[in-house]
C-alpha cells in the first residue's frame, strides 16, 4: 500500500474540506451516541496511511466525526417527524430483530476500537429510512453484464467458514488437524475452470478484503462501510455482489482462526499472534466463547441467506422468467439480503478486527453478543423468507416441468418407433444414472434394455392391490414360463407402483411395497419414486387409473394396443395374447353360454363331471339357513328323480368372514362340495364381471347377445340379499333362478315330476320355475367402479326395462 509523505498531509486535508458539510449532512444521524467519540481516537497519520483511497476518506474520517458530533442530537430530533409522516410498511420491517433496545457498547480502553452497531443505529433503518437505504445501495449499482460463476466459489467459502466455526479456542493450542477434505479440494484446484474462475476473482477479492480490513480499523460507522463496498462492487449482479464480499469476509476469518489454531505447535504462526498481540485472546477463551458463539450463529445464517441469493440466480430461466409474478416479487427482496449479509460481513469483521492488541483488562460485554444476536435473527428471518419464495419458484418450475414432461409423452406415444426402448425409458425412469429395474426371479437390479422389442404388460397399481389378484396372475405368469416358445407366452409383465406423493413415505409403506415386491416373479420398478409425477399424469388422464389395478399392453414398437386387458387376462389367460381387440372379438366368436366358460379351470372336478353328465347345480348367498333348507331339499329330488347330482357352493363377490364361515359349516356338515380359499370364489366372481366389461366394450346388451343375458342375470343375483342356484346337465343345458324361487320349486316337485321323463329333468324344472314367475320382482345390479366404463343405460333381464341408476358406497366388515 502507497504512504502519504507526511509534509503533503495538511495539503490534503485543506483540499477535501470542501467536500466535509455535504459529508456531515448525510452522516450526522448515524452518530446518535455521543459515547461514540471515545471509540474513533484514532490519529490522522495513521489514518491517512490505512486510506489511500479518497473514497475512503469521505466515509468516515476520524477527526471530523469528532466536529460533527455535537450537532447530532438536534438531527436525531429532525428524523423523529419524517418517519411519522411516511408509515409504510416493507419487507425490510418485517425482518426486524425482535431485540430493538440494546445496552450501548461499553468503553473499556481509550484504543482504536473496532465500528459496531450502537442502540440509535437498529432504529435508524425503519419505515421511511429504510426506503432511503435501499434507494442509496440500488444507486450504487451498474452491473456491467458480467457473468461469474458463483456456486464453486460459495462452496470454497462455505468450506472454510464452517471449518473456521467449528474450530473452538479450546483446540486452538492443540497440534493442526488433516482435514479429510483436502483430497477434495486438491482435486477442484486442478480443474481448469475452477482455477480461471480464481485467477480473475482473486484481486477483487482481495481488494475487497483490505478494504473491509481499513474501515473497520478506522472506526466508520457499519452502514457507510456497507455503502463503500457496494459502490466497489457495483458493475457486479447482486448474487456475485453478496458472495465476493462473504469471500473477502473468509479470506481474514479463515487467517485468524489459522492463527489460532496453528499458535502452539508452529513458531511461524506464534510470531504473528505476537505480532498482533493475539495470544491474550487464545488465554482468555472462556470470556470470549459467547461472542464467538454468537459470531458462528451469524456466520450460518449469512451463509444461508447467501445460498438462498444463489439459488435464485440458478432458477432455469426457460421455466420460470424474470418478469413472472413470483420472480418479481423475489427480485425486490434480494437487494435487500444482499445489503444485510454485507452489513452482518462488515459487523463479523469488526468484532474480529476488535481483537487485536486485546489486553489483560478486556472486560466482556454481553452488547457484544446481543448485536450479533440481533443481526442473526435478522438473517434468520430473511432467510426465511426467501426460502418460502424460493420454494414457491420450485412449485412452480416443477408444475411446468411436469406438464413439459406430459407433453412430450403424448408426442412420444404418437410418434411411430423402431422398438420400444425410447417409451419403456420415459415411463419407467428417463435417467441413465442407475438400473430401475428388479427382476422378479433373481431379485437383482437390470436396466430397461431387458425389455427391448417385447410384448410388455404394465400391470399398474397402488400398494393395496389384493393378495387373490397377485395371486391368480402369478399363476398364470408362471403357467406361460414352463413353455416359453409358445406364442401366448411372448411377453414380460413390469409393476408400475403409483403412490400418492403428498403424503409421506413411512416405514409402514416401505414395508408394504417390501411385502408386495418380493413375491412378484416378474419385472417391477426398484422403488416408486423412480416415477417421474409426469408419467402418473399421464397414466392417470390418459389410462383412466383409479386405485384399482390395470393392465396396459405395449407391443415391441411401444404402441398402446390396449389400455387395460385385465379383464381380457381373467377370463382367458395367456390364451388372450396379444391382448388386442380383434383377439378379443375372436375369442368371444368361438364362446357360448355354457358351464365351462363359467368355471374355467377354476374347479377340475367340475369338468370330469361335465364329461360324465352329471347334473351340476352351482348356488350362491350367504344366508346359511337358505343354504341348509336348499341343499337338503335339493338332494331329496335329485333321489326321487334319480339323478346324479353335484353341488358347488360359490359364495359371493367380494368374499368375507361371512363367506368364510358359510365354507367352515358346508364342509362339517357336508351340505355340498365348496372351492376352500376365497382366491377361487373371488375369481369366480371377478371374471364374471370382467365379462361384462369386455361385452360392454364391444357394444353387446341382453337384447343381442345371449352371453351378455346370462352374465347379466348371474350378477343381478350376486347383487340380491338372498341365495341362488343354477343347475346343468353337461355343458350348456342350463336353468337358473333366485334362491327362493328354486327352492319353492323343489319342495313342489310333486307337480312337475310327472314331465321330467317325457320332458326331462332340466326342462321340466324350467318349464314349472316359468310358471312360479310374476311380474313383480326386484333385481339389483351392482358393479363395482373397478370394471371399468359404466354404461348410462342398462336394462333388467327380467322384464327389459331400463334400471335405475344409483350410486353405492359400502363398508362391510362382516
Amino acid at each position: 500500500m502507497a504512504s502519504t509523505p507526511i509534509s503533503k498531509m495538511p495539503q490534503q486535508q485543506q483540499q477535501q474540506q470542501p467536500m466535509y458539510p455535504q459529508q456531515q449532512q448525510q452522516q450526522q444521524p448515524m452518530y446518535p451516541q455521543p459515547q461514540q467519540q471515545l471509540m474513533v481516537p484514532a490519529p490522522q497519520p495513521q489514518q491517512q496511511l490505512m486510506t489511500p483511497q479518497p473514497q475512503q476518506q469521505l466515509i468516515a474520517p476520524a477527526p471530523q466525526q469528532q466536529l460533527l458530533m455535537p450537532q447530532q442530537p438536534q438531527q436525531q430530533q429532525l428524523m423523529v417527524p419524517q418517519q411519522q409522516r411516511q408509515p409504510q410498511v416493507r419487507f425490510s420491517d418485517m425482518m426486524q430483530a425482535p431485540a430493538a433496545l440494546l445496552p450501548p457498547p461499553p468503553v473499556y480502553a481509550p484504543k482504536m476500537q473496532p465500528q459496531r452497531m450502537v442502540r440509535g443505529e437498529r432504529h435508524m433503518f425503519t419505515t421511511s429510512d429504510d426506503n432511503v437505504m435501499m434507494k442509496q445501495i440500488h444507486a450504487t449499482h451498474a452491473y456491467d453484464g458480467r457473468q461469474v460463476e458463483v456456486r464453486p466459489l460459495l462452496q470454497l467459502i462455505e468450506e472454510i467458514l464452517q471449518r473456521s466455526t467449528t474450530t473452538t479456542l479450546d483446540r486452538a493450542v492443540q497440534a493442526p488437524l488433516v482435514s479429510s477434505h483436502m483430497e477434495s479440494l486438491d482435486e477442484r484446484s486442478h480443474q481448469d475452470a475452477f482455477v480461471g474462475m480464481l485467477e480473475a476473482l482473486a484481486y477483487t477479492i482481495h481488494k475487497i478484503s483490505c478494504e473491509i480490513s481499513c474501515k473497520c480499523s478506522g472506526g466508520g460507522d457499519a452502514h457507510s462501510t456497507t455503502v463503500a463496498l457496494f459502490s466497489t462492487l457495483s458493475s457486479f449482479s447482486w448474487d456475485a455482489k453478496v458472495v465476493l464480499a462473504l469471500a473477502a469476509f473468509a479470506v481474514n476469518y479463515g487467517e485468524f482462526w489459522l492463527v489460532a489454531e496453528l499458535y502452539g505447535t508452529h513458531p511461524l504462526a506464534k510470531s504473528i499472534a505476537l505480532l498482533k498481540q493475539l495470544p491474550d485472546v487464545f488465554e482468555q477463551s472462556n470470556l470470549l466463547r459467547p461472542k464467538f458463539e454468537a459470531l458462528r450463529d451469524l456466520i450460518k445464517a449469512m451463509l444461508d441467506v447467501t445460498k438462498c441469493i444463489v439459488q435464485f440466480n440458478e432458477l432455469p430461466s426457460q421455466y420460470i422468467s424474470a418478469d413472472q409474478p413470483l420472480m418479481s416479487v423475489a427480485a425486490t427482496h434480494i437487494p435487500t439480503a444482499v445489503y444485510w449479509t454485507i452489513r452482518s460481513v462488515v459487523a463479523c469483521a469488526s468484532q474480529i478486527i476488535g481483537l487485536i492488541g486485546l489486553g489483560h483488562e478486556y472486560i466482556p460485554s454481553t452488547s457484544e453478543a446481543w448485536e450479533l444476536s440481533s443481526l442473526a435473527h435478522k438473517m434468520k428471518n430473511i432467510h426465511e423468507h426467501l426460502t418460502k419464495q424460493l420454494a414457491l419458484c420450485y412449485q412452480y418450475i416443477d408444475e411446468k416441468k411436469h406438464v413439459e414432461a406430459f407433453n412430450t409423452l403424448i408426442r412420444l406415444f404418437e410418434t411411430i418407433h423402431i422398438d420400444n426402448h425410447k417409451i419403456l425409458k420415459a415411463l419407467i425412469y428417463a435417467k441413465d444414472d442407475m438400473q430401475p429395474l428388479l427382476e422378479g426371479s433373481t431379485k437383482r437390479r437390470v436396466g430397461v434394455e431387458v425389455l427391448r422389442r417385447k410384448n410388455v404388460l404394465l400391470l399398474i397399481s397402488d400398494l393395496d392391490i389384493s393378495q387373490e389378484e397377485l395371486s391368480i396372475m402369478e399363476q398364470m405368469y408362471k403357467e406361460s414360463r414352463e413353455q416359453p416358445s409358445r406364442p401366448e407366452s411372448q411377453y414380460e409383465v413390469v409393476w408400475l407402483p403409483i403412490v400418492d406423493r403428498t403424503l409421506p413415505w413411512t416405514d409402514a409403506k416401505q414395508r408394504d411395497f417390501d411385502r408386495l415386491q418380493v413375491n412378484m416373479p416378474w419385472y417391477s420398478v426398484h422403488h416408486p419414486s423412480l416415477i417421474d409425477p409426469a408419467v402418473v399424469k399421464y397414466i392417470k388422464e390418459m389410462w383412466n387409473f383409479n386405485k384399482k389395478p390395470i393392465l396396459v399392453v405395449l407391443d415391441i414398437q411401444g404402441r398402446v394396443v390396449n389400455p387395460n386387458a385385465l379383464h381380457m387376462l381373467w377370463i382367458w389367460g395367456s390364451l388372450a395374447f396379444p391382448f388386442t381387440s380383434m383377439r378379443e372379438e375372436a375369442l368371444w366368436r368361438e364362446e357360448t353360454w355354457r358351464l365351462e366358460l363359467l368355471v374355467d379351470g377354476i374347479d377340475p372336478h367340475i369338468f370330469n363331471w361335465i364329461v360324465e353328465e352329471r347334473f351340476i347345480c352351482l348356488y350362491g348367498g350367504e344366508d346359511i339357513d337358505w343354504i341348509k333348507k336348499f341343499t337338503t331339499t335339493a338332494r331329496a329330488v335329485a333321489q326321487a328323480a334319480r339323478i346324479p347330482l353335484e353341488m358347488v357352493y360359490v359364495g359371493k363377490s367380494n368374499p368375507k368372514d361371512r363367506v368364510k364361515r358359510n365354507i367352515n359349516i358346508i364342509t362339517t356338515e357336508k351340505l355340498s362340495h365348496c372351492w376352500p380359499d376365497l382366491t377361487s370364489i373371488w375369481f369366480f366372481w371377478i371374471r364374471l364381471e370382467s365379462m361384462w366389461h369386455s361385452k360392454m366394450q364391444h357394444g353387446k346388451t341382453i337384447d343381442n347377445d345371449r352371453i351378455m343375458q346370462g352374465i347379466m342375470t348371474m350378477l343381478t343375483f350376486d347383487g340380491s340379499e338372498q341365495g341362488w342356484a343354477l343347475i346343468s346337465k353337461g355343458s350348456a343345458n342350463m336353468v337358473k333362478a333366485k334362491g327362493e324361487m328354486m327352492l319353492n320349486c323343489f319342495q313342489k316337485y310333486d307337480a312337475w315330476k310327472e314331465n321330467v321323463d317325457s320332458k326331462g329333468f332340466i326342462q321340466a324344472l324350467d318349464d314349472h320355475l316359468q310358471q312360479l314367475h310374476t311380474p313383480h320382482h326386484c333385481s339389483r345390479l351392482i358393479l363395482p367402479g373397478s370394471v371399468g366404463r359404466i354404461p348410462e343405460v342398462v336394462v333388467c333381464t327380467e322384464c327389459g326395462r331400463p334400471m335405475e341408476k344409483f350410486l353405492m358406497y359400502s363398508c362391510c366388515t362382516d
